[in-house]
């Protein structure tokens, strides 16, 4: 079916984006800063095509598939949580240092947000990733003029796939399920809004591993966000 016109002057009233991997390509920021860690660690380097498949779940998840060389890992004890905290601190301090160094804006994004802007939709970023980094992503990617309000992974008790950061941003910003949207690239993203009651869009050319995307839910799935003007 066409999505040509899904965004438009009725609906939506408040959209909900993912950060990595929706609007900006962070990977290459991730896998620099998850391989100074590694080799911080007397440890082989990981490459960017491993980090892309393990983004997703917020930096504590990250960091723990890093340090198993897989995107399954299994919790730890004694040691080896301390080795975890220790290589949480070297990658954050790394990532601060990166954030944004790399990282591209998608194409159909600075589109999306400015017909949607014109529109009058009120806009907010939801992402697990920790907040002190949001904001300096998005400055250095020039977007973040576009948003109202931006929810971390770390901001509530609880990150996606829960609903509540969606739930918290759509209520911040005066929307309720029937008027708002979600967009993202991952099953957190999709299940969160379905948690919620908020339809989703999904992107194809994000950092979603496991079944199609296609397969998860989703209200509609693209390739651009330029696709639904």
């Amino acid at each position: 079916m066409s999505l040509s016109g899904l965004f438009n002057e009725r609906w939506p009233r408040v959209a909900l984006f993912d950060l990595d991997g929706t609007l900006v390509d962070s990977a290459p920021d991730l896998a620099a800063a998850v391989d100074t860690m590694l080799e911080q660690l007397g440890r082989k380097p990981a490459g960017i095509e491993s980090v892309r498949q393990w983004v997703g779940n917020g930096a504590t998840v990250l960091v723990r598939r890093a340090l198993a060389g897989n995107i399954n890992w299994e919790p730890a004890s004694g040691k080896d949580e301390a080795l975890f905290s220790d290589a949480l601190a070297m990658f954050f301090s790394a990532y601060g240092d990166i954030n944004g160094q790399h990282s591209v804006v998608y194409d159909g994004v600075e589109d999306c947000l400015k017909e949607l802007a014109a529109l009058g939709c009120r806009l907010a970023v939801v992402t697990n990733k920790p907040e002190r980094f949001v904001a300096p992503l998005l400055e250095q990617m020039g977007l973040e003029h576009w948003f109202e309000l931006t929810v971390g992974g770390d901001t509530l008790p609880v990150k996606k796939p829960d609903p509540a950061p969606l739930l918290h941003a759509m209520q911040a910003l005066g929307g309720r399920p029937g008027t708002t949207v979600m967009v993202g690239d991952s099953a957190a993203d999709v299940n969160a809004a379905i948690a919620a009651s908020i339809p989703c869009v999904a992107v194809r050319y994000g950092y979603h591993y496991g079944p199609r995307i296609e397969s998860l839910g989703a209200h509609a799935v693209v390739d651009s966000l330029a696709e639904l003007l």
